[in-house]
């Protein structure tokens, strides 16, 4: 197998197992989808450690709805895909309290399209949060809750 054969290769699965590609020939499927749960698993960690609120919000259901949210999807960094999901959730209103202001929070110090990284805000920004505000001036951000 030449080297750029052997490069295709390796691409193909590492597209597979973490951005949803299709399987190569010449892999166990069953073993790939094991190694594709392990990575998600790995990914949810490290998004937690970002997202400790979100995670820590949805309790024993986080890996799962991490994992179900993550699949088919590349890795973009802890940061984007925990804000990705805190969208999502928020967008059918399954987010609690405690992560709609981790989300208000974070919203209010950096700027976040969903396209290109978050670039931090330097003009001062207002968000309403269940129980308060967020707001951040400057790249600093507080909340403020009754």
């Amino acid at each position: 197998m030449s080297k750029s054969t052997l490069a295709q290769a390796q691409a193909a699965l590492v597209s597979a197992l973490v951005a949803g590609g299709p399987l190569p020939t010449g892999f166990d499927t069953d073993r790939v989808a094991v190694a594709q749960h392990a990575l998600r698993r790995k990914r949810a960690g490290e998004v937690a450690r970002v997202w400790p609120i979100l995670a820590a919000s949805l309790g024993d259901a986080w890996i799962p709805c991490f994992c179900r949210w993550s699949a088919g999807k590349p890795p973009r960094g802890s940061l984007r895909d925990g804000w990705d999901l805190a969208r999502e959730l928020a967008d059918r209103d399954q987010l609690s309290p405690r992560a709609a202001r981790e989300l208000a929070f974070r919203d209010t110090v950096m700027r976040y399209d969903g396209r290109r990284d978050p670039r931090r805000r330097m003009l001062p920004t207002i968000r309403r949060v269940p129980g308060g505000l967020a707001f951040g001036a400057l790249g600093r951000g507080h909340l403020l809750w009754r």
